[in-house]
C-alpha cells in the first residue's frame, strides 16, 4: 500500500469512528421515565419499566430519571421480586456523573465501576 492510499483510509477511518460510537450510544437506549415530585417524594409508576418492542411487551431493566432542578440524575434498577433500587448518578470520587452500561454504573472522569446498588466495584472511588 502507497503512503498516499494509508493516509487516505485512514483519514477515513477517522472520520467513521466517531459517528459510530454515537449509533452504538443511541442503540443503548437510555430511557429518561416520567415520575412525579410531591412533598419530597419521587413517584415513578411500574408502568414506565414496560415497552413494546416487535409486538412483544417487554420489560427494562433501568430507568433514570432527571429535571432541570436535579443537579444528576437519579437512576432506577429492577431487582428480583418486583424491587427496585434507585442511586444518583453522581461519583463519589470527584462528582462526575456516572454512565450506565452493562447493568452497572461507570465514571468517565476516572473509571469507578458501582453496582445496582451503588456499591464500588473498581475504584479509585471508595
Amino acid at each position: 500500500m502507497h503512503r498516499k492510499d494509508f493516509i487516505k483510509r485512514l483519514g477515513y477511518l477517522a472520520t467513521a469512528l466517531p459517528a459510530s460510537t454515537f449509533f452504538l450510544q443511541s442503540c443503548a437506549g437510555l430511557y429518561y421515565a416520567s415520575f412525579i415530585a410531591e412533598e419530597g417524594v419521587l413517584r415513578i409508576s411500574k408502568s414506565e419499566f414496560e415497552q413494546i418492542k416487535g409486538g412483544k411487551q417487554i420489560e427494562r431493566d433501568f430507568v433514570v430519571i432527571q429535571s432541570d432542578s436535579m443537579e444528576y440524575p437519579i437512576g432506577i434498577f429492577k431487582t428480583q421480586n418486583q424491587g427496585y433500587t434507585a442511586s444518583l448518578m453522581q461519583c463519589t470520587h470527584r462528582g462526575c456523573e456516572l454512565n450506565i452500561g452493562g447493568g452497572i454504573y461507570n465514571c468517565p472522569c476516572h473509571g469507578s465501576e458501582f453496582d445496582r446498588l451503588g456499591h464500588v466495584l473498581q475504584g479509585p472511588a471508595e
